[in-house]
């Protein structure tokens, strides 16, 4: 069965985004221009304008691109009943793939999305915030229920490991090699449980 006209665009600009963050990710933004992605895209400058309408709206693309699946991937996380521990495996294991499925667009967002004006910022440091605060959510609840530690301060639990994640995703974006799967097994491990030798009684 053809692809519906919407369904092909949809694709069509998928890969003018895609496009976009190869060429933002090598160049930055302010050394990128609109005929820099058109050539990459393989078509004339002037077409690009039918995906989006300046370079700006192209960098807002791309940094949408870079975060907005593993925020979704963060909710079906937060929202399972899974045990704590399992939970937050999925999420690192969730955090760092999405360096390896969209490296080129979350390493936009990571380094250029300052450029973009205040309110399209402010659109993704929501979406920042709404991870962290699932991730926060997980950590109470594991507190709660006495999985962790009472004093625990599931924000900063929360933050640390999303860094944790980030500093581990740009050497992911390096290195190719990298096992993704046995990283977050190792990064999880490292937050459950500890580097100090168990005590014996």
């Amino acid at each position: 069965m053809p692809q519906s006209t919407d369904t092909r665009y949809n694709h069509q600009r998928l890969a003018a985004i895609r496009s976009a963050a190869a060429v933002f990710a090598d160049k930055g933004y302010h050394g990128a221009s609109t005929a820099d992605i058109a050539a990459h895209l393989g078509i004339k400058q002037g077409s690009l304008y039918y995906y989006f309408k300046s370079k700006e709206e192209a960098l807002s693309e791309v940094c949408l691109l870079g975060i907005r699946d593993y925020v979704k991937r963060m909710s079906v996380i937060a929202d399972s009943d899974q045990p704590f521990a399992a939970q937050l495996l999925a999420t690192v294991s969730s955090h760092l793939m999405s360096y390896r499925e969209t490296n080129e667009a979350l390493k936009v967002y990571n380094d250029e999305r300052l450029y973009l004006p205040e309110e399209k910022r402010t659109k993704l440091k929501t979406l920042g915030s709404r991870y962290r605060q699932q991730l926060e959510k997980i950590f109470e609840d594991a507190r709660s229920a006495g999985v962790i530690r009472t004093t625990v301060d599931c924000h900063f639990a929360a933050q640390s490991v999303i860094g944790l994640c980030n500093s581990w995703g740009h050497l992911i974006v390096r290195d190719p090699e990298l096992d993704v799967f046995i990283l977050a097994q190792q990064c999880t491990d490292l937050v459950l449980q500890g580097v100090t030798a168990a005590q014996s009684n």
